[in-house]
């Protein structure tokens, strides 16, 4: 499987994550470290995100601790991306 991956390193509860993208619709995860390790061996996993088909999105970040953004294209086609990491007030 072909993905996207935009590692965010440490951030803060309440970080507001803004992904725009272009291509085809896309399946968006907000991922910790843990989860992400269960992602890439095809495990379940825990996210915040999901399917969109319109950009841009924003996630925002639950707890703190180190974060990556993964980025799953729909089937047939590609997507470019870019992640910005907007800290809490």
């Amino acid at each position: 499987m072909q993905y996207l991956k935009f590692p965010l390193n440490h951030q803060k509860a309440g970080a507001t994550v803004e992904v725009t993208m272009s291509g085809v619709e896309s399946d968006v995860f907000l991922v910790d470290s843990q989860n992400l390790a269960a992602f890439e061996r095809g495990a379940q996993f825990r996210y915040t995100g999901g399917h969109f088909n319109a950009s841009p999105l924003n996630l925002r970040v639950p707890s703190s601790g180190t974060w990556t953004v993964v980025i799953v294209p729909g089937p047939g086609g590609s997507v470019q991306a870019s992640v910005n990491v907007f800290l809490p007030a």
